[in-house]
């Protein structure tokens, strides 16, 4: 009796002390499940069918659709155009941000307002700068007539309309609008960094170089890292700053996965086909995020409690 008596109470007190946070929780994973869980669950389940959105859910064709999507070639031209942004991103538009956070993490007169000025295409809204592109770059547009200024006439191109180029001019301006995010990142990072370090290699006669190499950038290891993620997510789910520039084109020249996913289950009406391509979507940005909490995050948390502990 004794020991059933002192077990009741352990067990109220241990109900008491998980289902107190659990209420705290409940509005916000009942907002997730009608929001995201039940979305998911019915794009997959609409994902079977041979379906125009509007008719009922008749023609049951099973993983039919997700069999076409990956043999289609437009979507494998669309997932390399992905796969191109992302790397591009990582080999140019993350260590370009690198390059300026280390150069404004320095004291001199007007960084504040260079900072704003960098930052500030991140805050204009995608479609808007998806529609001033279009229009700056547009044939006898300000860019060709910019160029003709300087005497680089030989320069003009068909910017949106030229296949081989398009994706890089996609790139230059998707680089326009988001390198300033990645260098607030940097410099929020670059200024959690003691300056007592900098000035000890200094000291001890490292160059400008070496203590960036072996001092900054390993310290700055977790900032870079979530840069990176944020980068990969981005360029897979580039949707509406292409869609208002190019809209995919010239012939699926500039289409990324999820411009195809609206085209052909928006435009085209077919959403079952549409449905398996966003699930194809959820699954390649689950599978990063997953890795990216397994491989790095996981990591870089056990560091920062093996110092605070240290």
């Amino acid at each position: 009796m004794t020991a059933t008596s002192s077990t009741a109470p352990k067990a109220r007190s241990r109900w008491r002390e998980w289902s107190l946070p659990f209420l705290f929780m409940l509005p916000a994973l009942l907002v997730y499940g009608l929001f995201v869980l039940v979305p998911i669950a019915q794009a997959a389940w609409f994902s079977l069918f041979d379906w125009n959105g509007l008719e009922p859910l008749n023609d049951f064709v099973g993983l039919d659709n997700y069999a076409r999507v990956l043999n289609d070639t437009v979507f494998q031209q669309a997932a390399w155009h992905n796969a191109l942004i992302v790397l591009l991103s990582l080999f140019v538009q993350i260590p370009f941000a690198l390059w300026l956070a280390l150069m404004l993490n320095n004291r001199f007169r007007g960084r504040t307002l260079l900072r704003l000025i960098f930052f500030a295409p991140y805050v204009i809204s995608e479609v808007i700068t998806g529609v001033v592109w279009r229009l700056l770059l547009y044939p006898g547009g300000m860019v060709d007539q910019g160029l003709e200024s300087v005497g680089g006439g030989f320069l003009i191109h068909e910017w949106l309309a030229d296949r081989s180029i398009v994706m890089f001019t996609l790139f230059a301006v998707i680089t326009w609008k988001y390198f300033g995010f990645h260098m607030i990142i940097m410099l929020a990072g670059l200024q959690g960094i003691p300056r007592e370090l900098e000035e000890a290699a200094a000291i001890d006669g490292a160059s400008r170089r070496q203590t960036v190499r072996s001092i900054i950038l390993p310290l700055l290891g977790p900032t870079i890292r979530v840069s990176v993620f944020l980068s990969i997510i981005g360029g897979v789910q580039l949707f509406d700053l292409v869609w208002a520039t190019t809209r995919g084109g010239p012939a699926n020249a500039s289409a990324t996965m999820a411009t195809y996913l609206f085209d052909v289950g928006i435009v085209r009406t077919r959403m079952g086909y549409g449905s398996a391509v966003a699930v194809i979507l959820f699954i390649v940005c689950l599978v990063v995020a997953v890795a990216y909490v397994r491989l790095v995050m996981r990591r870089d948390t056990d560091g920062a409690m093996t110092a605070a502990e240290n």
